[in-house]
C-alpha cells in the first residue's frame, strides 16, 4: 500500500522533495503539497482504493503523512 500511496503522491502531490527520499511520518505540507494538490491526492486515493472519504475525514491531518494517509486507507478498506 505504501508504494501505491507514494506513487499517487509522485504524481498528483507536487512535492518539492522527491516523494522516494520522504520518510512515512515526513509532513507532506512541508515538503511542497498545497490543499489544491491534497485534493487530488484524496481523489486519486479514492479512484486506486475504490474507496470515499467520509466529512470527517476530510481534514489537513488525514493527508498530512504517509503513515496518516495509509491508516485513513486502511480504516475506509477493512472487512473486504
Amino acid at each position: 500500500m505504501n508504494e501505491s500511496i507514494r506513487s499517487i503522491l509522485k504524481e498528483h502531490g507536487r512535492l518539492a522533495i522527491e516523494v522516494e527520499t520522504l520518510a512515512e511520518a515526513a509532513d507532506l505540507y512541508q515538503a511542497g503539497m498545497t490543499s489544491h494538490a491534497s485534493v487530488n491526492v484524496m481523489l486519486a486515493l479514492e479512484s486506486q482504493f475504490d474507496v470515499e472519504f467520509p466529512d470527517r475525514m476530510l481534514r489537513r491531518g488525514v493527508f498530512g503523512s504517509i503513515a496518516s494517509i495509509r491508516e485513513a486507507v486502511e480504516e475506509l478498506t477493512a472487512g473486504r
